[in-house]
């Protein structure tokens, strides 16, 4: 994988995306010595959306089964998310 950092990454924009849309290339940038993004081909962010969405799919049908062996065990929508602190 080809690092850059965020000075060059801007100004070589246009090189940089024919690397990765053209050669497929995936490029880290780097911030202050530390990796903030990556610049991926759309094929492969696709490809990782797809990883992802099967993971939630996985995760789903698990928290589904575990709610069928024990439906007293759910917690309501309210408290769900009291617990993620996004509901006081």
């Amino acid at each position: 994988m080809t690092t850059m950092t965020f000075v060059q990454a801007r100004g070589g924009l246009a090189e940089a995306l024919n690397r990765v849309c053209y050669g497929g290339e995936r490029i880290m940038i780097q911030r202050r010595g530390k990796p903030v993004a990556g610049l991926v081909s759309a094929d492969d962010l696709e490809t990782l959306q797809r990883i992802e969405d099967a993971e939630d799919l996985r995760d789903a049908r698990k928290a589904l089964a575990a709610y069928k062996r024990n439906p007293k065990s759910a917690k309501p929508y309210a408290e769900f998310r009291r617990e993620l602190g996004l509901e006081k």
